[in-house]
């Protein structure tokens, strides 16, 4: 199985954030999965990094060449495709991926966040999604796509498109048991009035 996960570059976040990031790599790395990611060596990036390649496990970085110049990457890391721009990355991070794993992050975790939860409500991707929602991150969040279901800007039926959970440890039995139902657009009630 490979995964995708998004995660921050930021290195001035709670210790919390890192200790879930070194430990959900090791359960991937337990399960042999394999794990596409920002490619950088900072923050939660360079954490999930960093203990992927101590455990044995495998690890790709997907980064921008704009970014490589300026050496955001990941030294250790010897897995790596380069693209022209924040799209394309956005794109390749998908390509050959089973599931997406969301950890905190700031706003370029956020937009790739929002993008795959778009695409999958549109049925685009059809991969599971799971928010690691450690410190109870994400709840301003899931708070907000409650608010745009009560006002009609969403449909119900969410927890098909995305799991919360708050441990490590829950990240891939979330995977493992997410369901797969195919979005029929014609029946997307917000859609109509």
């Amino acid at each position: 199985m490979q995964v995708c996960v998004y995660c921050a570059s930021s290195a001035r976040i709670h210790e919390e954030y890192f200790r879930a990031t070194e430990k959900l790599a090791i359960e991937l790395v337990k399960a042999k999965v394999e794990v596409v990611y920002g490619g950088g060596g900072t923050g939660l990036m360079g954490q999930l990094a960093d203990t992927m390649l101590q455990e044995g496990g495998s690890i790709r970085g997907i980064m921008p060449q704009f970014m490589n110049e300026v050496e955001w990457g990941h030294r250790g890391v010897t897995d790596f495709i380069y693209t022209q721009t924040m799209h394309e990355r956005k794109s390749k991070f998908l390509e050959g991926t089973d599931a997406i794993i969301s950890l905190p992050g700031g706003t370029g975790t956020l937009e790739e966040l929002m993008e795959a939860i778009t695409l999958k409500k549109l049925g685009q991707i059809t991969k599971p999604i799971v928010l690691l929602n450690t410190r109870g991150f994400y709840n301003g969040l899931l708070s907000f796509l409650d608010h745009c279901v009560q006002e009609d800007f969403m449909g119900n039926g969410n927890e098909d498109i995305w799991r919360v959970v708050n441990e490590p440890h829950e990240v891939i039995p979330a995977i493992l048991s997410a369901t797969h139902t195919p979005v029929d657009l014609k029946n997307v009630g917000y859609l109509t009035k």
